[in-house]
């Protein structure tokens, strides 16, 4: 996958075009980029911005729009109206999803577009965009509105999507003590999406969002399971802001949990006739921080891979604590061997046993019929089950299965030290 990124550029690295590369390599896709200006700027001041020539703008332009298969862009920084009336001339044919993060203003002041173009702005760039974010600020800028209650915040959404954005999110519109709410307006409906309240000023958060977003409508996820996936990725940059400089934090990409299970998930449900060992309680992938103490430490898929015809497809986003099962059966497993950081359950099949034990990767069982009553009523099966299995075993098992019970499903449950790992042991065994 190729995504583009059109800004400015940050020589702190916490914002811009140079922010957007870390983000999408973190989701392991290819990253291109077209700059509009060049600013000074560090963690504590603004200097200038200057906008690079009409002539190298449009060579930038071409020479990544002819060589690449280009899956979406981003627009960020566009400065002045030449530079946006250009964008619009090149970009309002393609057929991809666009996303406009409109920055007006940088985290210590810096104005990042003049003000006599934002008329043009309003013209020529708004009409591009699949998704436009802008926070409260520049929302009112834009819409030249106040944000002063729920109905405001309604009004200014419809007039920025009757500039011709197809969805308009105003990003932490709504605060309260401990959630922080965006306002999504879609073509025929509206909602807010909240998220847990982080008291720290960072450079660097809007550019992790939009870039977010963008990757995830690349990957043909719907605006709302987008949107979510962006926010819960803004969130953990946010949390892993480091200050690197004198000045304030910049944001930090770290989650490399995230994008090795979503790489793995991808390349799991591409795997011929896969959904023939998907269970009837459909299948969950996941993968942990190292000693996680418990399931919200676990990387999880908040619904499940679910089969789709002949096919496999992901049906939720990835989150932490999104498995309730198969992370309680890592989560014992890790306590009694912590290289074990990933699983995933399969459906139950004789043939799926006799090449695990043919493979000569280590299998364990448990039998549902000896469990006690008092772990049926708690409805920890799978807390007494792995215990056993691997009090029963001698070495480390790869793979976990039970028979079922009464109104269970049997099922089989590989475990490894990454998702690749668990990957690797799958394609031995189906």
């Amino acid at each position: 996958m190729n995504l583009l990124s059109i800004g400015g550029s940050d020589p702190s690295s916490g914002a811009g075009i140079q922010s957007d590369i870390k983000t999408f390599s973190s989701f392991n896709v290819h990253g291109l980029t077209v700059i509009t200006s060049i600013t000074s700027q560090n963690t504590s001041n603004f200097g200038i911005a200057e906008p690079v020539s009409q002539k190298i703008l449009k060579d930038q332009i071409e020479s990544v729009m002819s060589d690449f298969k280009i899956d979406g862009i981003k627009i960020g920084m566009v400065y002045n109206s030449q530079i946006i009336k250009i964008l619009n001339n090149k970009l309002r044919k393609v057929k991809i999803p666009i996303v406009v993060d409109p920055v007006i203003k940088s985290t210590t002041g810096g104005a990042l577009i003049e003000k006599t173009a934002i008329s043009d702005f309003q013209k020529y760039i708004v009409p591009l965009a699949t998704v436009i974010t802008p926070n409260k600020f520049e929302a009112e800028i834009l819409s030249k509105t106040k944000i002063n209650s729920k109905k405001s915040i309604q009004n200014v959404a419809k007039k920025i999507q009757k500039m011709g954005a197809k969805n308009v999110v105003i990003t932490g519109v709504v605060t309260g003590d401990k959630t922080i709410s965006d306002f999504i307006l879609e073509k025929n409906k509206e909602y807010f999406i909240s998220g847990n309240k982080i008291n720290r000023v960072n450079h660097g958060s809007g550019c992790n969002y939009s870039a977010a977003i963008i990757f995830a409508l690349a990957k043909n996820k719907t605006i709302k399971d987008s949107l979510r996936f962006a926010q819960q990725f803004t969130q953990n940059s946010i949390k892993n802001a480091k200050k690197i400089g004198k000045g304030i934090a910049i944001t930090e990409i770290q989650d490399v949990i995230n994008r090795d299970l979503s790489e793995a998930i991808d390349k799991f449900i591409q795997i011929k006739n896969i959904y023939k060992n998907i269970p009837e309680c459909q299948i969950n992938f996941v993968y942990s921080k190292q000693k996680p103490k418990s399931i919200k430490d676990i990387l999880g898929i908040s619904g499940r891979i679910v089969k789709s015809g002949k096919s496999a497809t992901v049906a939720g986003e990835l989150t932490y604590g999104g498995s309730k099962h198969v992370a309680t059966a890592l989560l014992i497993m890790n306590k009694r061997y912590p290289k074990i950081c990933s699983a995933i359950n399969l459906k139950y099949q004789n043939t799926t046993i006799s090449k695990i034990k043919k493979s000569k990767l280590i299998v364990s069982s448990y039998d549902r019929n000896e469990e006690p009553k008092n772990v049926k009523i708690k409805d920890s099966t799978i807390e007494w089950g792995i215990k056993k299995a691997v009090k029963n075993s001698t070495k480390i098992p790869d793979a976990i299965y039970h028979k079922g019970d009464f109104g269970k499903e049997p099922m089989i449950i590989v475990f490894g030290e990454t998702p690749d790992d668990v990957l690797r042991k799958i394609l031995k065994i189906i």
